[in-house]
């Protein structure tokens, strides 16, 4: 579907209903073709999505550092 900027600004929530729903959504000033309306995809978070898949426990990242990697990370010879 292609409309006009006039036409967009008077229909606005049902241009984003049409482009939610996977219908083609262009804005045109005057006819030619200047936006698109899609929808932004969104993925659900999932905690524990690698379990099992990844090998070791990792790093502590609560566990205080050695003086020798502190030293490191704040920069001091």
């Amino acid at each position: 579907m292609q409309v006009t900027i006039r036409a967009a600004k008077a229909s606005l929530s049902k241009l984003i209903d049409a482009a939610l729903s996977g219908e083609e959504v262009v804005i045109a000033k005057g006819r030619k073709p200047v936006v698109k309306i899609v929808p932004i995809v969104r993925s659900c978070f999932k905690i524990g999505l690698l379990k099992g898949q990844v090998i070791g426990d990792g790093p502590d990242f609560l566990k205080p550092m050695d003086e020798g990697a502190l030293a490191v990370w704040k920069g001091i010879d």
